[in-house]
């Protein structure tokens, strides 16, 4: 089933170049997607929240083996 959206005529125009003539819009809409969510996967694998220098670990594992 479609579906029809509104765009902005600048917004329609910077739609048309993630793509080529041969694309549709659809086809282009789902791989910015597709773009957009492996940004998304990078930066939260690539985030520095909760996470703790390299010294402190190995130090923390070294702890934990001596007991």
């Amino acid at each position: 089933m479609n579906s029809t959206i509104q765009l902005s005529v600048e917004t329609k125009q910077l739609i048309n170049t993630f793509g080529t003539k041969e694309d549709t819009y659809d086809k282009i809409i789902r791989k910015m997607y597709d773009l957009a969510t492996k940004e998304q996967l990078r930066q939260f694998l690539l985030s520095s929240e909760e996470t703790i220098p390299i010294d402190e670990a190995i130090r923390r594992v070294k702890k934990e083996w001596q007991r």
